[in-house]
Order: structure tokens, then C-alpha cells, then sequence
């Protein structure tokens, strides 16, 4: 693992602002997310090559957003597969300019030189098995919750989940899919075992199916503030800035990222 930092990216953390992980197997490495600039994508190659020599196989995409994504041009010079939800490639495409934009103003210059949009080559649609070498992988696409193209990883030797930004620790959850939607995909989660989870956001690994209980408390919080302002007839700008308020205390960035979430729910659940 190369634990993120809960922080907005900046110069000092490089974009390194989201868990990134590697699996080994016999024949080569399975990477998981690759930070948010070309610095930390180095920086997690060098991890790497800490601790091995066998070849980049995979670098698996958990989702598109670019404190996960845009370290990826670090792996291009191998022969690695890069691997993504089915729908990654057009919100890559839709998005990644104004990434490459918000990112090089954050993180400074020198960490973003050679930082640009890999998209993937390889896509799952349902679940694919990737083999490591006397280690599989599954990996699963989602329907739209967190995004629409979130993506977990099952390390079948380990037990281990990548969750990625389904699940969130310490920093806020951000909503840029489907509320419904992500506390559907969590009650599914929620029904398996796992001997631990990896958030995208928070500690390197976390006790299942408990990791989840605070998400769970802060978006079913948000839900229900949105639903009673949209019944009462408020407008978008006062449910913004009072749906979930309970929660403040709970979560890092909250001011950050709350009214946003605010927002997308309203706009999801004025038509439901």
C-alpha cells in the first residue's frame, strides 16, 4: 500500500491524496489506482521496485477521478494492461481535460510534468478474472453510485476488497453518481465477507462489514435531510446548506465536499 493523506491535493502531498495499492503474484504485479499526479506515480513505482522486480501485468482503475487516476502514465513505459470499468473510457474522456486542468494548478509544475489521461484498454463489464500467477484477481464493475464507473478488486489469496471510493474513512464521502445507487451497492457488499477492505479514502485496511457503518450513517443522513427539504418546497441553495449539518463533526473536508453531495442528491431525488 501507499497510503493517500485526507487533504485536498497540493504541492506537498503531490496528488497522493487516495490509497494506492500493488498485488504480487508469481509472474508479475496487479497495481490498484495510481495517485493524482505523474509524481505520485512514480513514487508508487519506486514502492514497487522496493519490493520487486516482476513485471507491471495490470494497472487497474478503481474509478476515473483524478486523485486515483492520473499517476497512471508512470506505468507506460512497460507492457502493463490498463483496466477500468466499461463506462471509464467516456468519462475519462468527457472529464479529463478539466482534470489535467484543476490538477496542474494544485499540485505545482514539477509534480504534474508528464501527467496525462490513460485510458483503459481492457474493460469489465460484469466481472473479469485476471491472473497474477498462482494469484486471482476479480474484478467487478458497479452500477452508478460513488461514479458511474466504480470498480472493487478481489484479492481471492488474501481475502482483501479494494473497495476503492465506494468506501470512504475519515474524509468525507463525495458524491459524483447516484446516491441510491451507492447505498444499494453497499447493502450488496455489506452481505459478503472479507477478511479486510481497503477504502479508497482513510486507513491502508479496515474491518468488514463495520468499515462501512459510518458512510452508511452520513449518506442515509443526507437522503433523508434531502427528501424533508424537497418536501417542504426549500430551494436547492437552502437544502445545500443543511442537508447532513448532524454529520459535521464525523468527517474531514466536510465543508469541501458536503454542499456539493447536497446538491447531486437534491437534483437525483426532486424526481423520484
Amino acid at each position: 500500500m501507499l497510503p493517500g493523506v485526507i487533504a485536498l491535493a497540493n504541492e506537498q502531498n503531490a496528488g497522493q491524496i487516495s490509497n494506492s495499492g500493488f498485488i504480487v503474484g508469481r509472474d508479475g504485479v496487479a497495481v490498484v489506482d495510481t495517485g493524482g499526479s505523474m509524481t505520485a506515480g512514480r513514487r508508487l513505482l519506486a514502492a514497487i521496485r522496493a519490493g520487486t522486480n516482476l513485471p507491471v501485468l495490470y494497472v487497474i482503475f478503481t474509478h476515473g477521478h483524478p486523485d486515483h487516476a492520473l499517476g497512471a502514465a508512470a506505468f507506460q513505459d512497460g507492457n502493463a494492461v490498463f483496466v477500468g470499468h466499461r463506462a471509464l473510457p467516456e468519462a475519462l474522456a468527457s472529464h479529463g481535460e478539466d482534470y489535467l486542468r484543476a490538477t496542474r494548478a494544485l499540485v505545482g509544475e514539477a509534480n504534474f510534468a508528464g501527467t496525462r489521461i490513460v485510458a483503459p484498454t481492457l474493460l469489465v463489464d460484469g466481472e473479469t478474472e485476471l491472473d497474477l500467477g498462482g494469484r486471482k484477481l476479480k474484478l467487478e464493475s458497479w452500477p452508478s453510485g460513488h461514479t458511474n464507473c466504480d470498480l472493487t478488486v478481489t484479492d481471492e489469496a488474501s481475502g482483501a476488497i479494494y473497495l476503492g471510493d465506494l468506501l470512504f474513512s475519515g474524509h468525507v464521502p463525495a458524491l459524483d453518481g447516484n446516491l441510491a445507487g451507492w447505498l444499494a451497492n453497499l447493502a450488496r457488499l455489506r452481505a459478503r465477507s472479507a477478511a479486510m477492505v481497503v477504502p479508497g479514502h482513510g486507513p491502508a485496511a479496515m474491518a468488514w462489514p463495520q468499515a462501512a457503518d459510518a458512510q452508511l450513517a452520513y449518506l442515509r443522513r443526507l437522503r433523508d435531510d434531502v427528501r424533508d427539504a424537497l418536501g417542504k418546497g426549500e430551494t436547492l441553495r437552502q437544502a445545500a446548506g443543511a442537508a447532513a449539518a448532524s454529520e459535521r463533526s464525523n468527517w474531514r473536508l466536510f465543508d469541501d465536499f458536503n454542499p456539493r453531495n447536497a446538491t447531486t442528491a437534491y437534483h437525483e431525488l426532486e424526481w423520484d
